[in-house]
């Protein structure tokens, strides 16, 4: 059997000292003591000795897994391997080490405790004459109260002499594990879904955060997802590395603990960097709003169209973080040529995503020449067309169908339409137009996704009209709509007529709503009941035959001209 390591700084060590401390590797704990009183006392004695803390890291089974060499103040424990159990278990080791001056736990310790998901931490305080004193020990709190936000992570115990330690350390853990099942297995009853807790990181009020988060909850639920907790940090100045700040990363890791959870999912977009810092420190899976989204468009996607432009935009977004994932590429690795001499892994995954999206734009070329030549024929038939647009899930798809009687998938889902789909409607005067469904949009929707859906866009610029449907039952309507025409503007389609359409009146007062659309100079109606679709259908037939009107009489001035 190979010679264990003593880990820390062993400068300056008298030889006998760590002859002593190596020995500690054969030692045996009793399975039913946190730690037996020779070691705490020899562990006192050679931390007085030397003037350092000493620590051991202890198996469940009792023997001593590592030794560690502090200095005056706090031990430092190197990288661990990662637990087979991953996150939803504790790590099965547990830490005890001296305090010279016999102080309780630290800030130190906690953290400790919570990021390498230890069993517990005990720290024996060491006395002025060398022997052991009072022994501190805290756990993590392996349950979490709903309804109190100020649940606390971990437990102290009552401090104990080392001499009349009184803790049976397996009846100690098998409880915690017990607690910790059993609120894993409440959680798991409740939702058959995939679970995750969201983070947001915010500098927002209240009413506001509300909203955001409710947003965010959605999205999840659109992925698949149920958020089983939200953890929210209020920042002033953004930590660079980990986004928010240790000690809240630390809470977020006791949650995920109790309630059994791998995957965290943040509010905003993290860089390369911050989400390797997060996954090195947590061990768990973490996603940001953008790849969120991307998740669910990459569900969504019927079309061949739909699907290559959703790939575009997921290999866009992981070409800057190759560096910081391995498996990048897993799903990619078939079919590739031999390596060229000298490239690193790096370089082969940028080469084998630049040839990828290489392709891709050539498909999606051609599938834009196809869409341009049906655009013309259309155009030669002088058909008018009206694209739906507007925030996801306000009812477009719904309104669709109660227009054009037709059956066009529809779902209270976020996204629940990602291909353009186009059905005619004749008015009352007997004549036609065709009515377009297009993508929703979201407020600050992934540049990646607006560049690589360029191509379904592009039928806005056809439109001679757009109908800008809203949620107006939303509390945040108005910010909605402007998040719609900010992308609009982005698309250099903010000078198309439109015409603003409060959707889902049936959730609000017939008076409130009708005030709410006089006021926005909108037509309200529910999409749902065809009973209030007549005064959009007038005010649509009015609009086009404006705008076919002010056309022909502006061809026939050119002609004149």
């Amino acid at each position: 059997m190979p010679i264990k390591k003593i880990y820390g700084n062993v400068t300056g060590l008298k030889s006998s000292i760590r002859q002593k401390l190596q020995n500690l590797y054969r030692r045996k704990v009793p399975k039913d003591q946190l730690v037996s009183y020779d070691m705490a006392r020899d562990l006192a004695r050679w931390s007085y000795e030397t003037g350092r803390q000493i620590g051991c890291l202890i198996g469940r089974d009792g023997s001593v897994e590592m030794v560690i060499v502090g200095d005056a103040r706090s031990v430092f424990i190197p990288e661990l391997p990662k637990s087979r159990e991953g996150r939803s278990r504790l790590r099965g080791l547990r830490l005890v080490h001296t305090h010279i001056k016999g102080e309780p736990l630290t800030q130190d310790d906690f953290m400790d405790l919570v990021f390498l998901r230890l069993d517990c931490v005990a720290a024996i305080g060491v006395d002025n004459h060398g022997g052991p004193g009072k022994i501190y020990i805290a756990h993590i709190f392996p349950g979490r109260n709903s309804t109190n936000e100020n649940t606390p992570q971990w437990v102290t115990l009552p401090p104990v002499p080392c001499s009349d330690a009184s803790v049976n350390f397996s009846e100690l853990i098998e409880s915690i594990e017990e607690e910790l099942e059993r609120h894993r297995s409440t959680m798991e009853a409740r939702v058959d879904s995939d679970r995750a807790l969201l983070v947001a990181v915010t500098d927002r009020d209240h009413t506001d955060l509300d909203s955001h988060i409710n947003e965010m909850r959605e999205l999840a639920r659109a992925a698949g997802i149920k958020i089983v907790d939200t953890v929210v940090q209020r920042v002033r100045k953004v930590n660079p590395r980990f986004l928010i700040g240790k000690g809240k990363l630390s809470e977020i890791m006791v949650r995920a603990l109790q309630h059994g959870v791998d995957l965290l999912i943040f509010d905003r977009e993290l860089n390369p960097s911050q989400v390797k810092a997060l996954t090195d420190a947590t061990e768990l899976r973490v996603v940001d709003r953008t790849q969120l989204i991307l998740d669910i468009f990459a569900q969504r996607a019927k079309s061949r169209e739909g699907k290559i432009q959703v790939e575009m935009a997921q290999l866009r977004y992981l070409m800057p973080r190759l560096n910081v994932r391995d498996d990048a590429l897993s799903r990619l690795t078939g079919g590739i040529g031999a390596r060229g001499p000298g490239e690193t892994k790096l370089e082969i995954d940028r080469r084998r995503i630049k040839k990828r999206l290489a392709h891709l734009e050539r498909a999606l070329n051609e599938i834009r020449k196809n869409r341009y030549e049906k655009r013309r024929r259309r155009n030669r038939t002088e058909m008018p067309v009206i694209s739906i647009i507007g925030y996801t899930n306000a009812g477009k798809s719904t309104l669709l169908n109660a227009l054009t009687r037709s059956d066009a998938p529809v779902a209270d889902q976020y996204f629940a339409t990602l291909d353009p789909l186009s059905r005619r409607l004749r008015f009352p005067k007997d004549f036609e137009v065709i009515v377009t469904d297009t993508v929703g949009f979201i407020n600050e929707l992934p540049n990646e996704l607006l560049d690589a859906f360029a191509a379904t866009l592009e039928e806005l610029h056809d439109a001679d009209l757009l109908l800008h449907v809203v949620d107006v039952s939303n509390p945040r309507f108005e910010d909605h709509i402007e998040s719609v025409r900010k992308i609009l503007r982005k698309l250099d389609l903010h000078n198309k007529p439109e015409l603003l359409v409060f959707n889902k009146m049936d959730r609000l007062p017939s008076a409130v709503a009708r005030k709410l659309a006089d006021q926005y100079g909108a037509v309200a109606v529910s999409a749902i009941e065809r009973s209030t679709l007549p005064p959009l259908i007038y005010e649509l037939e009015k609009r086009v035959e404006m705008i076919c009107f002010y056309e022909q009489f502006e061809q026939k001035e050119k002609e004149s001209a």
